[in-house]
């Protein structure tokens, strides 16, 4: 499966991708997890130890492999530059491995003309595309909190596309916004997991504030998560229970799109 993880800062989505790709991976899955937020801090949720961070390298911030790949230089505009460059040796060459879980940092590029028309963006679009295609891997993607990224790469190919959802109405009306983007972009169904929930009204105010988008399953207000960011290790590893509410969110997902 294609998986494109999104929603309003702070709500857990780095959580959820993290934890998604430790299950994945538990369970025997060829699992790549591509970090497309600006903040990274995927790898820290899937439990990379601080000592190995510097390894990971956003790939729009390494200047010679954009010049070679694009045939322009890093943050020229208005130049020529390759519009197809070669990609598909990139996960396997600037990937780290970790629990068996490969992590891709994408790192952030200019925005102007649009953020696409750069070196930079025409690599990272074009690589999205690919990695959306490639077989044998189960694909996990930790967005920011707009669509810039999923829009260089390819919607039609995702199985699912994620949004998750706090008790509380910005975080609501966010998932709104989302899924009218994600239409726009051609992606056919997204779907909310319930995080940070603490009661029953909690689970009853996201149902109802995001219908009719078909919920996945919650993830309770855990003070793991809290610890495993005090201790620099995923929370993952920290709480059983966290784990089971993992495993039924993708057992959920797995009725409903695959």
């Amino acid at each position: 499966m294609k998986i494109a993880i999104s929603g309003k800062g702070g709500v857990g989505k780095t959580t959820l991708a993290g934890c998604l790709a430790r299950y994945l991976a538990d369970q025997g899955q060829v699992v790549l997890a591509i970090d497309a937020d600006p903040d990274s801090n995927l790898p820290s949720a899937i439990g990379v130890p601080p000592e190995r961070l510097a390894e990971v390298q956003p790939l729009a911030q390494i200047k010679e492999l954009v010049a070679e790949r694009t045939g322009a230089q890093p943050g020229s505009f208005g130049g020529m530059f390759k519009l197809n460059p070669k990609v598909d040796d990139i996960p396997d060459t600037y990937s780290i491995m970790h629990k068996g879980i490969k992590l891709l940092t994408l790192g952030t590029v200019p925005l102007g003309g649009g953020g696409c028309l750069c070196p930079e963006g025409t690599l990272l679009r074009v690589l999205m595309k690919h990695l959306m295609v490639r077989p044998g891997e189960t694909v996990i993607v930790d967005m920011e909190a707009g669509l810039e990224h999923l829009a260089r790469g390819s919607t039609e190919n995702m199985n699912a596309f994620v949004v998750v959802v706090e008790p509380g109405q910005r975080s609501i009306q966010t998932a709104h916004q989302v899924r009218r983007l994600a239409t726009d972009l051609g992606v056919r169904q997204v779907y909310v997991v319930g995080n940070k929930v603490a009661d029953p009204s909690d689970r009853e105010l996201i149902e109802q504030g995001v219908s009719p988008m078909p919920v996945l399953g919650h993830i309770g207000l855990l003070p793991s998560v809290r610890e495993a960011d005090k201790q620099g290790v995923s929370p993952y590893d920290l709480d059983e229970g966290l784990r089971t509410q993992i495993a039924a969110i993708y057992q959920a997902l797995l009725q409903v799109a695959a």
